[in-house]
């Protein structure tokens, strides 16, 4: 690979880190072509993209971003596959599902919404983040939540209140 085929990777491997809040670092030697043919396959339809990278050039494209990868950078070593989602759980929700037939890939690391997790130790709690409509929806609900009891109560009360007036109506005439 040429300086200048080498500086054209940095350069897209930085715009991806730039445009991407979810990042995986995974490791994916000793999958088989079949293998890591599957694994593609369940990225694609986790709407995750999944890439194999030179770890010197993602190291230098981790440097010239402006995110703060922190100690992330430290673990590529080996082979290392790239993973980029919109949501931030899809990767390792693709990860613990084919390591239900594989001991691999193993979780190098992740950069999630600013927040850095380094080792396969920390698949359990990234499968379980919730996306950021997940959180909205839920605190939409709980918003909504005393307001229909409100409405539900007045509803009620109505209701109760006409039945009596018309009771008392009919009694008096």
């Amino acid at each position: 690979m040429t300086r200048e085929q080498k500086s054209i990777v940095i350069k897209d491997l930085t715009a991806k880190l730039a445009d991407n809040a979810h990042i995986y670092l995974a490791d994916i030697s000793g999958l088989d072509a079949g293998a890591t043919s599957n694994l593609r396959r369940a990225c694609f339809k986790a709407g995750v993209s999944l890439a194999v990278v030179k770890n010197t050039l993602l190291s230098k494209a981790m440097e010239a971003s402006d995110k703060d990868f922190a100690e992330l950078p430290n673990v590529l070593k080996g082979n290392t596959a790239i993973m980029f989602a919109e949501t931030g759980n899809a990767p390792a929700k693709v990860i613990k599902e084919f390591r239900k037939k594989s001991d691999k890939p193993l979780l190098k690391g992740a950069f999630i919404e600013e927040a850095i997790y380094v080792g396969d130790d920390q698949l359990e709690s990234l499968v379980n983040i919730k996306s950021r409509e997940e959180l909205i929806g839920e605190i939409v609900g709980l918003l909504q939540s005393p307001a229909k009891n409100v409405i539900s109560a007045l509803k009620s009360g109505g209701n109760t209140l006409s039945g009596i007036i018309k009771t008392l109506s009919e009694k008096e005439g």
